[in-house]
């Protein structure tokens, strides 16, 4: 749940970022805009100001966390009790799922606005570029609930099925070959879109726990309770040196989407290369989801 509130700051910043600036830029003109630009005067806005307005919201949780989190201590792990995960074939698997989850969040959160104004320059896509991170941010929590019911695996293989059929439908509402395009079959895909890598971000961290625990406790079957206390304590740290780990490498999805894009449209004229490249992956996905975790009799049912 947390996780899936922390994701809203995306749809937060987008809001109100825009509005921070257009105060800034009205403060700048006397707060007479129209009269000021007709006057021919020059007025300077530093745009990169507008995150200050964070630094109260990070202060607050900073002085919160260092009186109000001193009850973890028991929970801390060395370097060296998280780096065993780099050994573990589930960690890297999961990187790469967690990549088409959280990546796709971050990096369509990232790219959504500008490629909007490429495809679509009529449109004003600031008013609404929020909706995406914020519709994804809400069915996150969705997504981890439905797990728990059906099996985390179940839900993000569908989920992957889901997010190529998507880009699949994306490729007939953007502007190719001499046609316009239609902005509100494109707006309603990436919503959908969004939606998906929210509830794929909910059951990919509801898979990771379980990996790590079921394997762990293979490892120690027919030993005795210590042992099997260990066995849980040590799934515990991995499971959660693979959270962080797996969040860090699917934050990259927030370059290569973007780049994705202005590769394709410099080379070929279009985002039809980025798309396909988008469907190759999610099917690589759907592969690896099924072979490993939710086929009949798969190595690590989740």
């Amino acid at each position: 749940m947390n996780a899936g509130v922390g994701n809203l700051g995306v749809s937060l910043a987008q809001f109100l970022v825009p509005i921070v600036i257009s105060v800034g830029v009205f403060g700048a003109l006397g707060g007479k805009p129209q009269s000021y630009l007709e006057s021919g005067a020059e007025a300077h806005i530093w745009l990169q100001n507008a995150g200050f307005i964070w630094v109260p919201v990070i202060v607050v949780a900073t002085i919160t966390a260092w009186f109000g989190m001193n009850d973890i201590a028991e929970v801390r792990a060395s370097f060296a009790d998280q780096a065993v995960v780099f050994k573990r074939a589930h960690n890297w698997i999961m990187c790469w799922l967690y990549v088409g989850t959280f990546g796709s969040f971050i990096g369509f959160s990232a790219g959504f606005a500008i490629l909007s104004k490429i495809l679509f320059p009529e449109t004003h896509p600031m008013s609404y570029a929020f909706l995406g991170p914020l519709v994804g941010s809400l069915t996150r929590p969705l997504g981890g609930w439905v797990s728990d019911k059906v099996g985390g695996a179940r839900v993000t293989l569908y989920t992957f099925m889901g997010m190529a059929l998507a880009v699949v439908a994306l490729l007939w509402f953007i502007p190719a070959q001499g046609q316009a395009g239609n902005f509100n079959g494109f707006l309603t895909v990436f919503i959908i879109l969004f939606a998906l890598s929210g509830v794929g971000n909910g059951s990919t961290f509801r898979m990771i726990p379980i990996i790590f625990l079921t394997e762990r406790m293979r490892d120690v079957a027919g030993k005795d309770e210590a042992a099997q206390r260990g066995a849980r304590l040590a799934a515990a740290k991995e499971s959660a040196a693979v959270l962080g780990f797996s969040g860090a490498i699917g934050a990259y999805g927030g370059f290569f989407i973007p780049r994705s894009f202005g590769t394709s449209i410099s080379m070929t004229g279009d985002v039809t290369a980025a798309l396909i490249s988008f469907i190759i992956f999610y099917l690589t996905c759907v592969a690896i989801t099924w072979w490993f975790y939710a086929r009949r009799n798969a190595a690590m049912p989740c």
